[in-house]
């Protein structure tokens, strides 16, 4: 199977003629930043023998703690059967543990174990060197940047135009 491009090679430089408006070729290159950037982040946690799935999760149980399966699964933009497979790997190699919401007994909370947050600080320093690439190029446009991206975000979480 051949290697995939790099997709920040593929990017042309700026299209003349546009005003404002968001068009295919926006939408082409905020694609091919997403898939730089999970790329980047991919080698650099596959290095260090993890994955971005495991390093969303872990980012999240540890910044939280207990987490029923629906909150990381949204977090990790995961549906429920592939999370369910991926927590079960998680849990035979001690990244994260299963516990009874101890309000709900009903639900199942999954928690980061203390291995779970050794191997997050180390994916934290893998992946420190792709974020600090990202904001050197975005310089000091990369706190707007961010911003946009969340209005973007959050715009699009609500109802789907019609």
């Amino acid at each position: 199977m051949a290697a995939r491009p790099d997709p920040s090679e593929l990017v042309d430089g700026p299209v003349e003629g546009r005003v404002g408006l968001v068009d295919d070729e926006t939408l082409r290159v905020l694609t091919l930043v997403e898939r730089s950037v999970e790329q980047r982040l991919d080698e650099a946690l596959k290095a260090h023998g993890g994955d971005i799935e495991q390093w969303r999760i872990l980012s999240l149980l540890v910044a939280r703690g207990g987490c029923p399966m629906n909150v990381v699964a949204e977090h990790a933009m995961m549906l429920a059967p592939k999370l369910s497979k991926l927590v079960d790997r998680m849990v035979s190699a001690n990244l994260v543990l299963r516990r009874p919401d101890e309000f709900d007994r009903r639900r199942v909370l999954v928690a980061a174990s203390p291995r779970g947050r050794q191997a997050h600080a180390a994916w934290e320093e893998a992946t420190a060197d792709v974020r600090r690439q990202f904001s050197e190029l975005l310089g000091p446009d990369a706190e707007l940047f961010d911003d946009l991206l969340r209005r973007l975000r959050n715009g699009l979480q609500g109802p789907t135009p019609a």
